[in-house]
């Protein structure tokens, strides 16, 4: 399809009744999902297959996307995860000689209805002053009435557990067998980048399905554990705090990411909430509280752990703070080799001055090894 070639009409329509008209990108169909925004510039095709939007439609605030085409090795999971797209300036051509084809035929393979020729501008300034709230794309339909019906029927992701749903199915290995450092990945959604960045420093991760109990993974005889980013509710990931818990008790040194973070605060007693709106994107400054030192950071998450609660548990320290409005990004706990953050120190798409806490987590194991 050329940019010239006449697109069918679409709708976004939010759950509070105020809708947008443009035109059809990806499949024809009608998509629905929690809506939120993504401030990173470039990057998209990672943002799409990144786990953790399972279940939101993607606003991308950057005003031209698919320029660039996709390419086989710039996915974060085995398939593109978000439900739905919203775009700007949307580009069916693209000029990387490197690609291997166009996002619109990437959308299309993927079965992801999106929507372009929108003031994402506006579209993000109503929802970041509204708040997070359900959303619904149709290329198909375009009766307000009928898709508002359509609207209602999507679960609010207050209470809603989805990381089981984009886990692995049964237990994969990666890296070297030989390693003196074996990580046992607990998969709550994660990124290939995440377990890249692990097998790069030589260690040998096996990776378990999110309900995997800590006696089957502790058979594994790992040096540490790694507790995964990924979408929903970390409230309604129990099975996970349950696990965190165990793994604490053992005091086996642990690290966790985004919704790892969450699970170990929950663990400890430090409950979370719905964020008005959730941090996703590139360019979020995080100030280590320990070396006093400021890092770009890439983010996504909507949902952040209470401060106050923070304050009232003195076995956990703060660690990282998000500078932009002041919510917690950091933890370590005093008498347990255990830390977290909130944000992707991984950082793809995205910074790399965070990848420090990847090196902090091996030497953490590797004391352990010579003890």
């Amino acid at each position: 399809m050329s940019d010239s070639t006449p697109k069918p009409k679409a709708v976004l329509l939010l759950e509070d009744g105020k809708y947008f008209q443009g035109r059809a990108i990806g499949k024809i169909g009608t998509t629905g999902g929690e809506i939120c925004f993504n401030t990173g510039m470039t990057g998209y095709q990672e943002i799409y297959t990144d786990p953790s939007y399972y279940g939101q439609i993607v606003v991308n605030t950057n005003s031209h996307i698919g320029n660039y085409g996709t390419i086989d090795t710039e996915t974060e999971s085995r398939k593109v995860m978000i439900k739905g797209l919203v775009v700007r300036n949307f580009s069916s051509i693209y000029s990387r000689f490197r690609a291997t084809g166009s996002l619109q035929s990437y959308l299309e393979k993927s079965n992801i209805i999106g929507i372009a020729d929108l003031d994402t501008r506006s579209i993000v300034r109503y929802i970041r002053d509204k708040g997070a709230m359900n959303a619904l794309i149709s290329s198909e339909d375009t009766d307000i009435k009928s898709l508002q019906q359509k609207l209602a029927q999507i679960p609010s992701m207050n209470g809603l557990e989805l990381a089981s749903r984009v886990s692995v199915s049964e237990v994969e290995s990666l890296g070297n067998p030989d390693s003196p450092i074996r990580i046992a990945v607990l998969d709550l959604g994660i990124k290939r980048s995440i377990l890249s960045n692990f097998t790069e420093r030589g260690c040998y991760c096996k990776i378990f399905p999110a309900r995997t109990s800590f006696e089957e993974m502790q058979k594994f005889q790992p040096h540490g554990y790694f507790i995964s980013n990924g979408p929903g509710d970390p409230a309604a990931t129990d099975y996970a705090i349950d696990t965190v818990k165990h793994i604490l008790k053992a005091n086996i040194p642990l690290f966790g990411i985004c919704l790892g973070h969450q699970i170990l605060s929950l663990a400890m007693g430090i409950s979370t909430y719905k964020m008005h709106n959730g941090h996703r994107g590139l360019n979020h400054p995080v100030k280590n509280l320990i070396t006093g030192r400021c890092e770009i950071t890439s983010q996504n998450h909507g949902f952040a752990i209470r401060r106050e609660d923070l304050a009232a548990q003195p076995e956990v320290i703060e660690t990282h703070v998000n500078l932009n409005d002041n919510t917690v990004a950091g933890i370590r706990l005093r008498n347990k080799n255990a830390f977290s953050v909130q944000h992707h120190p991984e950082s793809s798409p995205g910074p790399h001055d965070s990848r420090y806490l990847f090196d902090e987590f091996i030497e953490m194991m590797q004391v352990e090894v010579l003890a």
